[in-house]
């Protein structure tokens, strides 16, 4: 059954993403909508216009980097786990119909991406560099415990040179027993939504700067990413908050957080 939903609120947008939790066994007609069945706990079998492919998942999002299945628009998949676990749907609105594929853990690519307490790992298993689908693109982030992540703070809610109009979701998951995190979205002058998130919260990210996400002391932060816009290509381009841009260049001086990579195909890094 479908744990949670996070509903787009820009309903009827053109391209908005969407998160699933589900669990057991699940049937799902996608009708205009891509979709990447993506284990976070667990393993199952997907199978689609008569190909099946076996995920072999993971036990959870902190324990390695999973295998993915995608699913093009106007197809009926089918998901099996014997055994049970979690597995997100990041899905977006799709123009083109592509073919099923799947997505071994071994070819994702993993970045560390900041420094010093900014330091996170970037699991990009759906950027548009690194697997091809019409309009969704979802990334996974891990966040050391007392880290900050989506720092500085940054938009993309205008379509210009070197920034896009993109719908993001986040899906969070904390590590350890009442661990929580913070997470920030703004527009200046006009609103502020700073808000604690706990194991397994949603957050809609609209319109606004968004960042940081900011790992709890002993607590490490996973998030799940979801973007879609209308946009004729593929894009992650996004604006800093002008007032906080001159963080990415104090990155040069800091060293990396050895803590990071945290994951990789093969199981925990440290």
């Amino acid at each position: 059954m479908l744990g949670r939903d996070a509903v787009p609120a820009r309903g009827g947008g053109d391209a908005c993403p969407w998160l699933s939790v589900a669990g057991q066994s699940r049937s799902i007609d996608t009708r205009d909508n891509e979709l990447i069945v993506l284990p976070l706990s667990g393993a199952c079998v997907v199978r689609c216009e008569g190909q099946r492919f076996l995920l072999h998942g993971r036990v959870s999002v902190f324990d390695r980097v999973t295998d993915f299945a995608y699913v093009p628009r106007d197809s009926r998949v089918e998901i099996d786990s014997d055994h049970g676990g979690e597995f997100a749907l990041p899905m977006a609105r799709a123009r083109r119909r592509l073919a099923p594929a799947y997505g071994p853990a071994e070819k994702v690519p993993v970045e560390t991406r900041g420094a010093g307490k900014a330091t996170r790992q970037v699991t990009n298993f759906c950027s548009p560099e690194s697997f091809a689908t019409d309009r969704l693109t979802s990334v996974e982030v891990l966040t050391p415990a007392g880290n900050w992540s989506s720092y500085p703070p940054h938009k993309h809610d205008r379509e210009r040179p070197g920034e896009a109009i993109l719908e993001e979701i986040y899906y969070f998951r904390v590590a350890g027993k009442d661990g929580f995190a913070f997470h920030r979205t703004y527009v200046p002058d006009e609103f502020d939504a700073s808000a604690a998130v706990a194991d397994g919260d949603v957050f809609l990210v609209p319109r606004g700067y968004h960042g940081p996400d900011a790992a709890s002391p002993n607590h490490d932060l996973y998030f799940l990413n979801v973007l879609a816009g209308p946009a004729e290509q593929r894009t992650m381009a996004f604006c800093d908050d002008p007032t906080h841009h001159w963080i990415r260049g104090s990155w040069a001086s800091l060293a990396p957080d050895p803590r990071v990579p945290m994951t990789s195909a093969r199981g925990r890094c440290r």
